[in-house]
């Protein structure tokens, strides 16, 4: 006989939110590459994004399998809570396929932002990317237009900031943390997701005017 109790309790968990899941399989991700990386860090190359390695036609999938690895676990924490803020807002305005499909598709573009930077800095050749970043940051400019005046927290400020100020705050604030304490930041790839985030909010604001109208008040 077919057991029904347990085909249940398959489809509720698949069934769960999108970003849980999103979360859940960075976590596996991080855990696994992490291992293989640290038994043989020749493994880096096949999972971390590495523009020499693109522009020469090699390890084409760390388009992808970069958006599921992180620097470590604070950068891991962060990327996950931010998911769990944003990703969880995104996705009730959305719905789970558009969201899913903006995160996979905004991660991607910002892998190539990065990459095609680098042309114009040789010397970030040799540089890895890895991160939900890229990804997030298309949520953050998705909000800046849809819900601008939508109150929200960041980083260490204890006052709640409008999201039209926090968002753009946010890339620019990183982008000058790198540069004076030379850390190794993928503002690029920060740059390419946002874009991506805030070109969907144009199409939709033009597609549902009448919706997107709402949301914006409804969140002032």
């Amino acid at each position: 006989m077919v057991d029904v109790y347990k085909i249940q309790r398959r489809k509720s968990f698949f069934n769960k939110n999108a970003t849980f899941l999103l979360l859940l399989v960075n976590v596996i991700c991080f855990v696994v590459f992490s291992a293989l990386i640290y038994f043989n860090s020749a493994f880096m190359d096949y999972i971390a994004l590495k523009p020499a390695n693109i522009l020469s036609g090699m390890f084409l999938w760390t388009f992808l399998t970069s958006m599921f690895m992180h620097g470590g676990l604070f950068h891991l924490f962060a990327n996950m809570l931010s998911l769990l803020f944003l990703g969880g807002f995104v996705e009730k305005i959305l719905g789970k396929k558009r969201f899913i499909s903006l995160y996979l598709i905004s991660g991607l573009f910002a892998g190539i932002f990065f990459v095609l930077s680098s042309l114009f800095f040789v010397s970030d050749f040799n540089t890895y990317a890895v991160g939900a970043s890229g990804a997030l940051f298309a949520l953050t400019g998705l909000l800046m237009l849809l819900t601008p005046n939508l109150p929200v927290y960041i980083m260490f400020i204890p006052i709640p900031i409008k999201m039209k100020y926090a968002a753009p705050a946010m890339l620019i604030v990183l982008w000058v943390v790198s540069l004076l304490g030379d850390i190794p930041v993928g503002n690029m790839a920060h740059l390419g997701g946002f874009l991506v985030g805030i070109i969907y909010a144009v199409y939709l604001k033009s597609k549902y005017k009448n919706k997107t109208k709402y949301l914006s008040k409804y969140f002032s």
